[in-house]
């Protein structure tokens, strides 16, 4: 079974200003001359950690990362203003630019899945492959499934906790409730709701309770960016048109492309892999049969090296 390459150094570092309010915070980490590839973290707001370099053989690859609009070492932290889905598009092809490359790999998970697919439909030609995991379409029914119900009913306990923050009568619109305590001027209302949303995603995320995942979500640097920005994207539909990913899934039915997705994955359900393979037929689905949502879980980190090693050969 594939595991994590060892960890590696990044040998360049770039504050990159895409407006008058954001400025990005970049990485070139691997060989300079190898294979481009961009690294698209989940979230929104999740930002980047040391690990995510290390699912590329750093001999082959030039490993790319960057955190987005306020998360992450970008700055400014947790800011919503001038942060949707077409920012951030805009925001790839500028670090695209800058760093003088004329196509890439993109590899994402969860919201990195969205954003990849989304920049691809936006860029096709700027592509060489996508590799994808725990596929999110960011669909009303796939937001609802998580932070309304359906999730709730698999882990109950963990749902109690997370409600907990919320009174009784503002539950039958937990999104909003929520949306309306994180982008507060309360700062004790604001971080509680953070936390309470930010671990409920960390629990829900392993097949198997893992506490490094579980304090990594609850970290309050960490949790207030995911929360806030999370809540924000979500409230309004992600920025994007209903069904607007699987509608303009032509558009980039020539990109090899690579799909790994949990069995059992309460965050993202498998339907929405499912959904996407039925609509790129040249595409690989690999269903991981005991794993959810996480990409440290053996399986799907096993089977996401498996195809930066497929593209490696193909793209060399």
């Amino acid at each position: 079974m594939n595991t994590l390459y060892p960890d590696i150094h990044p040998y360049k570092q770039h504050q990159l200003a895409v407006d008058d309010i954001h400025t990005l915070y970049i990485e070139e980490s691997g060989n300079a001359q190898g294979i481009p590839v961009l690294f698209i973290h989940g979230g929104p707001g999740g930002g980047t950690s040391s690990f995510n370099r290390c699912f590329f053989d750093p001999e082959k690859y030039r490993i790319i990362l960057f955190d987005q609009r306020g998360c992450g070492q970008s700055t400014p932290h947790a800011e919503l203003q001038n942060n949707n889905s077409t920012h951030l598009i805009d925001d790839i092809e500028k670090i695209r630019t800058h760093l003088h490359i004329d196509k890439w790999l993109l590899f994402g998970g969860s919201w990195g899945s969205t954003l990849s697919l989304l920049y691809a439909q936006a860029y096709p030609d700027r592509v060489q492959g996508l590799i994808l995991r725990g596929i999110f379409l960011c669909r009303d029914q796939d937001i609802s499934w998580f932070y309304q119900k359906g999730a709730s009913a698999i882990f109950p306990d963990y749902w109690k906790d997370y409600q907990q923050v919320i009174p009784e009568a503002e539950r039958g619109d937990m999104l909003t409730a929520f949306y309306q305590r994180l982008t507060s001027d309360n700062e004790i209302a604001r971080m509680s709701a953070a936390k309470a949303w930010s671990v409920w995603e960390g629990r829900c995320s392993t097949l198997d309770p893992n506490s490094d995942v579980v304090e990594h979500f609850g970290d309050p640097y960490v949790a207030l960016a995911m929360a806030r920005i999370e809540a924000h994207y979500f409230i309004n539909q992600a920025f994007i048109e209903p069904d607007q990913i699987i509608r303009d899934a032509n558009k980039i039915a020539h990109i090899p492309t690579v799909i790994v997705h949990g069995r059992y994955d309460v965050v993202c359900p498998i339907e929405q892999a499912f959904t996407l393979y039925e609509a790129l037929p040249q595409a690989e689905l690999h269903i991981i049969r005991d794993a959810g949502h996480s990409a440290l879980e053996p399986g799907i980190t096993d089977n996401l090296i498996k195809a930066t090693k497929q593209f490696a050969l193909s793209l060399a």
